[in-house]
């Protein structure tokens, strides 16, 4: 099953998607409802869609617009160097570059969140803007130090994302935070696709293109930690909400990493995508200041 967040008419909610379009699932007509609302309902909320998706009046998905799967998480984390090929060009590039001996953390603060198909902003202030594709999974219930082995069951779906990161800005934040946090630096979508609809999340090839030309190929089976022990160590920590988001990882293929680099420009088109769950494309812009 495929859940989308969505607006149409000025009313943003959520639905169902199927082949003929999207189902809303808001209770009435005009109403909201938001990814994290129906998630916060748990094993109800996702029969309710199942529900809905098979007797639901579907509307045309060109008459409406997707939007991130969740915008308003409590959480944004993101692991850094899960990817043997990614260490190893950074580390080509870098020689006092130090991998991870552990699972290394970041957030992406949530105001970064951008729909699948909006514009990625170039900032004024950083030029050497990259990307990364990965897969992303979302939280489907509140959990607290979840063993790896039972961390499949609070997962309520999957989605792609873009990592967008202004690597200028990453060197001058030691903590990373900084130069992966800025607007619209963190696409997701175009949907939350469910666990039993994407089967082993670590089978998945992942695609990234510049305008066309392929630049990062590889496979989650690559992950150094896969998403189950990420969910145990993350919850080790802190609790987990419904609509929580952790990106798992990029392959090698970054710009950065490229000799010469090969940085975003102006009017790049970057496409990502991972398979059986979707495609996500953006248009990178100049950031206006008004």
């Amino acid at each position: 099953m495929k859940l989308a967040s969505f607006s149409r008419g000025g009313i943003h909610s959520t639905g169902v998607v199927r082949s003929d379009g999207i189902v809303d699932l808001a209770p009435r007509a005009g109403e909201a409802l938001s990814m994290e609302a129906l998630l916060g309902r748990g094993a109800e909320g996702i029969e309710y869609a199942r529900r809905r998706q098979a007797d639901g009046i579907a509307i045309a998905l060109t008459e409406v617009r997707l939007h991130a799967p969740v915008s308003r998480p409590s959480k944004f984390f993101a692991i850094a160097a899960n990817y043997q090929s990614h260490i190893d060009e950074v580390l080509a590039s870098n020689p006092n570059y130090q991998p991870p001996t552990s699972q290394r953390w970041f957030s992406k603060l949530p105001n970064c969140i951008n729909g699948p198909y909006d514009p990625i902003l170039m900032p004024p202030e950083g030029s050497e803007l990259d990307y990364e594709v990965e897969l992303a999974l979302i939280i489907g219930r509140r959990c607290r130090r979840v063993r790896a082995a039972a961390a499949h069951e609070v997962i309520a779906g999957f989605t792609v994302c873009n990592d967008i990161s202004v690597r200028d800005w990453q060197r001058r934040s030691p903590t990373i935070m900084l130069g992966k946090s800025f607007d619209t630096h963190g696409p997701l979508g175009p949907w939350l696709v469910t666990p039993d609809e994407v089967g082993d999340p670590h089978t998945l090839a992942l695609t990234c293109t510049v305008n066309g030309e392929v630049r990062q190929s590889g496979s989650t089976a690559e992950m150094l930690a896969d998403c189950y022990e990420q969910i145990e160590y993350l919850s080790t920590v802190c609790t987990l909400e419904p609509g929580d988001i952790i990106a798992t990882g990029t392959p090698k293929g970054t710009g950065a990493s490229m000799k010469p680099p090969r940085l975003l420009q102006i009017g790049d088109v970057v496409r990502c995508e991972v398979e059986r769950v979707g495609v996500i494309e953006a248009v990178v812009q100049r950031e206006v200041i008004a």
